[in-house]
């Protein structure tokens, strides 16, 4: 999935456009004696005025925070704002061990924002929390933006949540908590369409990624996953009127580790009926991995008595494919598909799954319930050859995933000869971006392997 020859050239005079803009972004220095920050002391005050000051900017604006340890109660970067706007983070954000609030550091409400600068998002939430809805780092309702290099490290509970978002290019993240902080995961989506995680390493106490209800158009690629519980879709049908999950793409990751790998998960007892379709789980190493590849519509982490009135689920889940999985498993069952008696999987596809087990609790093996899933280069042990379960029939392959359109991602779909580039509604907003010097850096090395 090379860059085209057409769109690098396309791309890097855009970005030399890009780096010629840089300089003209007004600057609003939390540092500055305007803005009175200080490295070790709460900047949450003079944090709030650049930000005011910034989103009111007629034209293209950056907030910094310079290199430094600084304390911050808490913050929010809500818009609209008039121009295209940056927050430059060089520093560590510190936060209070004691929160008096649900989210630590919310960003909503904005267009083409930029997020970037090396710096560290330090939630100092050690051990984790059961206790409430807390995020440390929430976006919503932001669109056409990049968030990048940047660190979330032990967070108090979730490290970073995205909701009724839009075309959002999340790159080069670092998200780390020990493995024992529970609830820690490290992004959370959820209706939200056109988001792209890459290029990241996740090293937490829950899921490494959680792919919730509402969320259509989501490609991860290049992601490093664990110690975790790996990057899951779900858990589905907890509540009633949930949105449907589609179009979602998880390719060229590795998981080290983890408690599962790809996995679809679903409450039993269902409130109501919902669908999860057209997922794709491509091009995936595991290592060590307890549960490789899992479909598990009975989950009921946290509430046993849902598990207990016997109610199976009813969100219905299609048109699935996991495509060249290798590695190994650290149990002997490496492939568990337990679908829903009411509603059982549809067009579920194993291709080219090559896991093994070195264990001595038993050989390597497979389970299916209610589904029969089409296998290609799949060895016995794996393709659920000796279990019973439902005809898979001569029923069609799984359509055409969709496209994806989110800024600076892949276009295309999976199977098709595709290429990396921006949206044409995104240029403008590259043009008035500082991701100058940084895009043409990287196609400089797409442009190197073509």
């Amino acid at each position: 999935m090379g860059l085209k020859l057409v769109n690098v050239l396309a791309i890097l005079v855009l970005s030399l456009l890009a780096s010629t803009t840089t300089s003209q972004a007004d600057v609003f220095d939390v540092t500055s004696s305007i803005y009175g920050g200080k490295p070790g002391s709460d900047i949450a005050e003079g944090l709030a005025k650049a930000w005011r000051d910034a989103c009111a900017s007629e034209s293209s604006s950056k907030v910094v925070v310079p290199s430094g340890a600084y304390k911050l109660k808490e913050a929010t970067f809500e818009g609209p704002c008039k121009a295209p706007i940056e927050v430059k983070i060089q520093g560590t954000l510190q936060a209070p061990k004691d929160r008096s609030s649900d989210t630590w550091v919310a960003f909503s409400s904005i267009d083409m924002l930029t997020l970037w600068g090396g710096g560290t998002f330090d939630g100092q939430g050690a051990h984790g929390s059961k206790d409430g809805d807390i995020r440390d780092i929430r976006f919503s309702s932001i669109t056409n933006s990049i968030i990048m290099d940047i660190t979330s490290l032990d967070s108090k509970k979730y490290h970073i949540s995205i909701s009724e978002c839009t075309n959002i290019v999340f790159d080069r993240l670092t998200i780390t908590s020990p493995t024992n902080d529970a609830n820690t995961d490290g992004i959370d989506i959820g209706s939200s369409t056109r988001i792209n995680v890459t290029h990241t390493n996740i090293a937490t106490g829950d899921d490494c990624i959680a792919i919730g209800e509402g969320t259509n158009q989501l490609l991860v690629t290049d992601v490093t996953c664990g110690p975790g519980h790996g990057i899951s879709i779900g858990s589905l049908g907890y509540k009633p009127d949930e949105k449907p999950v589609f179009g979602v793409t998880i390719m060229n990751c590795t998981l080290v580790g983890t408690t599962n790998g790809a996995r679809i998960k679903t409450w039993p007892d269902s409130p109501g009926v919902s669908t999860a379709s057209d997922i794709l789980f491509e091009d995936i190493v595991m290592v060590n991995v307890e549960n490789p590849i899992i479909i598990d519509q009975n989950y009921c982490s946290g509430d046993e008595d849902r598990c207990k009135q016997n109610t199976p689920s009813e969100v219905q889940i299609s048109n699935v494919r996991f495509k060249n999985i290798k590695g190994s498993s650290a149990t002997p069952i490496a492939v568990n598909l337990a679908c829903s008696p009411i509603v059982p999987c549809q067009n579920v596809e194993l291709e080219d799954i090559d896991l093994t087990y070195n264990g001595n609790e038993g050989s390597l093996s497979s389970q299916c319930f209610n589904v029969r899933p089409r296998t290609t280069r799949v060895g016995k042990a794996l393709a659920c050859a000796n279990l019973p379960g439902l005809r898979s029939g001569d029923s069609p392959l799984p359509p055409q995933l969709y496209d994806y359109h989110s800024p600076m991602i892949y276009t295309g779909g999976p199977d098709n000869n595709s290429c990396w580039r921006p949206r044409p509604p995104v240029m403008g907003y590259l043009l008035m971006s500082g991701l100058g010097v940084w895009l043409l850096q990287e196609l400089l090395q797409e442009y190197s392997k073509l």
